[in-house]
């Protein structure tokens, strides 16, 4: 089976650079029957884009596979941030204020923790999304010290059709400077740039889901 084919490449091939860094297998846009295939080769660790398709896609699953580990990989509107708190594992886009003082109020009123990363806009690009490079060290320490969120790591997109080599060193300057250790960076096209600068979280959709 393709999926299952593809898969297996893209798993050979960050190991092969990397015993450490973790895959999220990006399922926007697909059937469960097709991700079923990738769970079922004990794999657990699935991204999303949209709130509400994740809701209508996995809330019954993660009873099903209690194991599963789900990342919201897309941009967050505050008015869907509370069905994201009650679904997801890791959110790799915190990138505002308003957002990090939300989840911190649900946290202090609820068992549950999730996971973040900081979304940086790396290249400062006017249509990206994520908080500007000169602010990111200031959102950090907020984030972590007054509002006690478990900020684990930084994201950051690339622009593309560049060498985003730069872009993924300066992305663990930053991280390193504030003694942070994950970083989600690299996507089907570039993951493997990305692991070779240090990527923990790489997020690939299209080149497992590709039929060709």
């Amino acid at each position: 089976m393709q999926i299952l084919k593809n898969y297996n490449n893209i798993v050979n091939s960050i190991q092969s650079i990397s015993k450490t860094t973790s895959l999220i297998v990006v399922t926007k846009g697909q059937l469960f029957e097709k991700i079923e295939i990738i769970i079922k080769s004990n794999h657990f660790d699935f991204g999303e884009n949209r709130v509400q398709e994740a809701i209508v896609k996995w809330k019954n699953k993660i009873i099903i596979y209690p194991k599963l580990k789900l990342h919201l990989i897309g941009k967050l509107q505050s008015n869907k941030a509370k069905d994201a708190f009650e679904l997801f594992d890791y959110i790799h886009t915190l990138d505002n204020e308003k957002l990090a003082t939300f989840f911190s109020k649900m946290e202090s009123n609820s068992l549950r923790k999730i996971k973040y990363f900081i979304q940086v806009n790396i290249a400062n690009e006017a249509q990206k999304n994520g908080i500007s490079i000169n602010r990111v060290d200031e959102f950090i320490k907020y984030c972590i010290k007054d509002l006690k969120l478990n900020v684990i790591g930084l994201m950051c997109i690339p622009p593309i059709k560049v060498d985003p080599t730069q872009y993924f060193k300066k992305l663990g300057e930053i991280s390193r400077s504030n003694n942070l250790s994950e970083l989600s960076m690299g996507m089907s096209s570039d993951y493997v740039c990305a692991i070779k600068n240090g990527a923990t979280f790489v997020r690939v959709g299209s080149g497992i889901f590709s039929e060709n």
